[in-house]
């Protein structure tokens, strides 16, 4: 039995990826170790982070004046490091349009308790469930303002953001952890972006942050483990980082810069996801809780079915099948179909003919 993993992260891995780090596991480029037992300061792992940030670089076009870091904790440490690096003494915005938004808004708030800044709730969609990507009042905005801070994909709720909104002139800053290297955004129209690697990028472990130089803090943060500046002056080598998370970076890096890019992990990305939105708008069987076209992810897609039962029924029946971790997230249930980059096409297909088999089993 063939199995598709819909996981919203940890997610699929490509399997040439997975491959090349198995033949390389017990020795790397002869070295007689495995990129597990490299030390950081190693002349091995100088290469492999550095050849990771080359090709994220050039993946993204990210700007010379943009510092790359590898960094620990997740994106969730991010709601705090962002506030006490950038935010002290000033005002900052949040655009509330999924959970993790609303998780990144609450820390901001937390923090204000102890931080000398004022964290202001711009937008939010929170009242119909997330179910669309809210307006934005740009002249709301005040130009001294330290940042907007938004997220491009709700991985739950399955709404992303494209055109990004006119902000007065005050840096974007972006939690990209499930549509980076999914969709083509322009870095140059960012103050930062940020992303767990767990979806597109590796296995979890490991951070990515963009963060562009003018927007370091010149004053020390809370915590020289939180602070950027002294991140970026050390090469994320401040500390000893997940050596063997940026190597599989890497190693996907490579894999993406071989198909194309990000403008063709993109149109694949869009060729995979309406093949399922088209599926859902012609069936009176399933429906999406996304209210607006314009605002559907490609990356997260849920769905739900006529009742919560037959919701169960169906995760149950699709896990038999090898349809696995297909379920809704805890909080919103139904299904969600995660179609990140090393999702295959084929998988799409597969979960097509079995939601037309439930469907005529469960009109």
């Amino acid at each position: 039995m063939t199995i598709y993993n819909f996981s919203a992260g940890p997610a699929v891995l490509p399997k040439p990826v997975l491959e090349k780090a198995q033949a390389e596991f017990l020795d790397y480029a002869h070295s007689g170790m495995s990129v597990m037992e490299l030390s950081h300061r190693s002349k091995e792992f100088d290469a492999i982070i550095k050849d990771a940030e080359s090709l994220l670089r050039d993946l993204m076009g990210i700007p010379d004046n943009y510092k790359v870091l590898f960094l620990q904790g997740g994106a969730s440490t991010q709601f705090s490091m962002i506030p006490l690096n950038l935010a002290k003494g000033r005002k900052a915005y949040y655009v509330v349009a999924g959970s993790w938004g609303k998780k990144a808004y609450t820390e901001a708030v937390k923090l204000s308790k102890t931080i000398p800044f004022e964290p202001i709730l711009l937008a939010s969609s929170e009242e119909t469930v997330y179910d669309h990507i809210p307006e934005i009042d740009a002249s709301k905005i005040d130009a001294d303002a330290a940042y907007v801070h938004l997220t491009t994909n709700n991985t739950i709720e399955g709404t992303a953001i494209y055109e990004l909104p006119e902000t007065n002139g005050v840096p974007i800053i972006a939690d990209m952890s499930s549509n980076i290297l999914a969709v083509d955004y322009n870095v140059a129209d960012f103050g930062m972006i940020y992303a767990g690697a767990q979806k597109n990028i590796g296995p979890a472990g490991v951070t990515i942050v963009i963060i562009r130089e003018d927007l370091l803090n010149d004053e020390p943060a809370l915590s020289s483990m939180l602070d950027y500046r002294i991140q970026a002056d050390n090469e994320s080598l401040y500390n000893t980082p997940p050596t063997f998370g940026i190597y599989m970076a890497k190693l996907v890096f490579e894999y993406v810069k071989s198909l194309g890019g990000v403008a063709e992990m993109e149109k694949q990305n869009r060729q995979k996801s309406n093949l399922l939105y088209d599926f859902i708008a012609r069936s009176d069987f399933y429906t999406s809780p996304v209210k607006e076209i314009k605002d559907r992810s490609v990356a997260n897609i849920p769905f739900v079915t006529p009742s919560k039962d037959l919701d169960a029924k169906f995760n149950a029946q699709a896990d038999e099948a090898g349809f696995k971790n297909i379920k809704g997230h805890r909080s919103v249930g139904g299904m969600r179909a995660s179609l990140y980059n090393a999702f295959p096409l084929e998988g799409v297909q597969a979960l097509l003919d079995f939601m037309a088999k439930f469907e005529e089993e469960n009109k």
